[in-house]
């Protein structure tokens, strides 16, 4: 009997899993990857007598192979906050999906497990940029502001590491940072004693000073977006400075596209922060597109329909203000 655990590779997903093995144990096979690594499922060679957790996953881009697992009689308990669609109907599965625009898949495990570990579920808010929603949390916590910034601070470089075209892209390849993660219940000892959190400090301090100095291909009163070279810094850091733009100019959608070696595009998309919607219909628009309302984007833009996916984003995001 094996029991799967299957994450995303970001904060949200890190922290989903430490949290329910802090409070459940489990002897797992763990199933994760890079960030926009989210065909997951398929990598799961479950059969009867196993069973699946699955965290920050999207359902519908896991379907088929979330119907080939239940078919082999294994159940599977779900935790997401990403587009499912039609949820199949099985007594085999358990599902906890919210999609609200300021609900990450760390705060939906925190409520199931009732608080018992509620600064890795602020961690993780921290960390899919849902900052009000995280300080909103944490209040039970009674934390101070230099507290809460440790906080943010660590959720932002579990979520940078996660970014990538390829693990090598990563100073830790997610399952590896989890199980750094794996012996600390309270995160301010993770950021006190791991030499972890000094590693990712350092290189995120370098790739957001580069970053900094790429000016925008597009930039109106609602959108703009930004053009990075093939280089492992643009892929690393293009959610985390999507981010930061977002909170800089909360009126303004951005999009981050970092090219690939192919020539194609690697794109990152945030919307508004005053609206938390539109990114998730704007990439399901191009092939490879997906993600939520609030933060979304596509594996492979092909470069011949840059122009095109400029004009949409524009098109998009106009008709929000």
């Amino acid at each position: 009997m094996t029991h799967f655990d299957v994450f995303n590779g970001d904060a949200d997903g890190i922290c989903a899993l430490h949290q329910l093995r802090l409070a459940d144990p489990k002897d797992s096979t763990l199933v994760t990857g890079v960030k926009r690594d989210i065909n997951l499922l398929k990598r799961v060679p479950a059969s009867s007598g196993d069973s699946v957790t699955v965290l920050d996953v999207s359902l519908d881009k896991n379907r088929d192979e979330l119907h080939r697992i239940l078919a082999a009689d294994v159940p599977v308990t779900y935790f997401d906050h990403h587009f499912a669609g039609d949820i199949p109907s099985s007594p085999l599965l358990s599902t906890h999906i919210d999609t609200a625009g300021n609900v990450c898949t760390g705060l939906l495990v925190n409520q199931f497990l009732s608080s018992q570990f509620l600064p890795w579920a602020v961690t993780a808010l921290y960390g899919d940029n849902l900052h009000d929603a995280a300080k909103s949390a944490a209040e039970p916590l009674q934390l101070s502001d230099s507290q809460l910034a440790e906080l943010e601070q660590l959720g932002t470089l579990l979520n940078y590491n996660g970014y990538g075209g390829t693990l090598e892209d990563l100073y830790f390849a997610p399952d590896e940072l989890y199980r750094k993660v794996q012996p600390y219940a309270d995160p301010f000892e993770f950021i006190a004693a791991d030499t972890t959190f000094e590693t990712l400090r350092d290189g995120f301090d370098s790739d957001m000073k580069r970053a900094a100095s790429i000016e925008p291909k597009l930039a109106t009163k609602s959108c703009a977006a930004f053009l990075f070279p093939n280089d492992s810094f643009s892929r690393r850091v293009s959610g985390v400075y999507s981010n930061q733009l977002a909170r800089e100019n909360p009126d303004r959608a951005h999009a981050l596209l970092s090219e690939l070696p192919s020539g194609d595009y690697l794109v990152s998309v945030r919307a508004p922060l005053t609206t938390k919607t539109g990114a998730d219909e704007l990439v399901r628009q191009f092939p490879t597109g997906g993600g939520r309302k609030a933060a979304a984007g596509i594996n492979q833009l092909p470069a011949d329909q840059l122009q095109k996916f400029l004009d949409t984003m524009q098109q998009q995001f106009a008709e929000q203000i």
